[in-house]
């Protein structure tokens, strides 16, 4: 019989993932802004992009390590708390040394992704703990769906402290609410394996460990490939979205907020609608009807004349990747070892975020050249064909292997 979770736990454990991806939201409006007005140069975009992903990547593995060692809760508390200190440095250089604005700003992006890696592998490791069996998918669902409830809130925030304040001052404000998030988790129990205190050696066979049971986990690897050309493919888009609104269609500022602000509110629906449609849809379709709407909607961006039709094809792609990773968060779950968890899901985070730097990358050396819309565009086709062959496979690899574990299940308690 499993110990009933209070609700006061997962009010506080939605708080805090919700105030730090509002946070992030923040950043995410301000950096590319300062960046491209400071220095009016769509590559530098780009490697600002890259070198904000890379350092995150190497943080992945030792970052699932360690949620599984603490458990999520304080890890969580505890790099929230150091996220609002690079954050509150940022503002003291930028307002002291505003001619280094481009390369503070790069710095700061790299420390945050160091980051980013313990925050994401707390919510993986929490998720389990505070919701069992059929409260698995809607507790996912509710993760996907807070992040879009934050590119509402978020950015609405932002565009009210960029009128008020200017959009130095936002990282401010970033800041304070990334300490709020983190004393959202201080009152969640603290679920700590105990073990001997390790040393380097016996850290890197664990991170050896991750890698062998990922690559032994044929439909999670699956799964993360897939998930590598998504993020490709919308990685390519994000990084260059600022410069899409106000450099090719030339919108204001305002413009940018909104248009963030107007995924979030499809967040917000999606919040209300995801429990109706898991009663009435399985989790596959859900992930099929995302990955179609993604890539649709990535193809017509390449091909869109004005500001209006892409405000709507950009929510679409964003909404689209938010019911595909229902079935993303949910299956994975599902065919992954409690106690390996973290193990398996740096190394898996790794892979899908390599994506991201490498888009940046991409962006910086080819952008210019080709073209940021016709680039979506020829990303797109790729990604419509590989995706055709790779999520039928991974759909019935995740079948398999859940049945099977069902059947060894229902096996040991025969």
């Amino acid at each position: 019989m499993t110990t009933p979770v209070p609700r006061s736990h997962r009010g506080l454990f939605a708080g805090g993932v919700l105030l730090g991806l509002m946070a992030e939201q923040v950043v995410l409006f301000s950096v590319p802004l300062l960046i491209f007005q400071d220095s009016k140069e769509l590559s530098t975009l780009g490697f600002a992009f890259a070198l904000e992903w890379l350092p995150g990547l190497i943080a992945y593995p030792f970052a699932g390590l360690l949620a599984d060692r603490d458990g999520g809760a304080r890890l969580f508390s505890r790099v929230a708390a150091g996220r609002a200190a690079v954050l509150t440095v940022v503002v003291a250089v930028l307002l002291l040394r505003p001619s280094v604005t481009t390369a503070a700003l790069m710095t700061s992006g790299a420390l945050l992704s160091v980051l980013v890696a313990p925050v994401r592998m707390s919510v993986e490791k929490m998720v389990p703990q505070i919701a069992k069996g059929e409260q698995l998918a809607a507790t996912q669902a509710l993760v996907q769906n807070m992040e879009l409830l934050a590119m509402a809130l978020g950015p609405a925030l932002a565009m009210l402290g960029a009128v008020l304040l200017g959009k130095v001052w936002l990282l401010g404000i970033a800041a304070a609410v990334f300490a709020l998030a983190g004393l959202c988790w201080l009152p969640l129990p603290r679920v700590r394996e105990k073990r001997a205190r390790q040393n380097a050696r016996a850290n890197l066979a664990e991170l050896k460990l991750g890698w062998s049971l990922l690559t032994g986990n044929r439909p999670v690897l699956l799964l993360g490939v897939l998930n590598f050309a998504i993020n490709f493919a919308l990685a390519t888009l994000l990084s260059m979205n600022a410069a899409l609104v106000t450099g090719v269609f030339k919108a204001p500022d305002s413009a940018f907020a909104l248009l963030n602000t107007c995924v979030g509110v499809i967040g917000l629906v999606n919040l209300a609608l995801i429990p109706f449609l898991l009663r009435k849809f399985s989790v596959q379709f859900l992930g099929v009807l995302g990955f179609t709407l993604l890539a649709a909607g990535l193809l017509l961006v390449g091909v869109t004349p004005s500001f209006a039709v892409y405000a709507v094809l950009y929510v679409a792609v964003m909404t689209g990747d938010a019911l595909y990773n229902i079935y993303n968060r949910t299956q994975r779950i599902r065919v992954i070892p409690q106690e390996h968890l973290g193990k398996i899901m740096g190394p898996f985070y790794l892979l899908n975020l390599l994506s991201f730097p490498l888009a940046g990358l991409l962006v910086g050396s080819a952008a210019t050249a080709v073209g940021p819309q016709n680039l979506v565009a020829a990303l797109a086709v790729v990604l419509c064909v590989f995706g055709a062959v790779l999520l039928p496979l991974t759909m019935r690899s995740f079948r398999r292997a859940i049945a099977a574990r069902e059947g060894l299940l229902v096996g040991a308690k025969a």
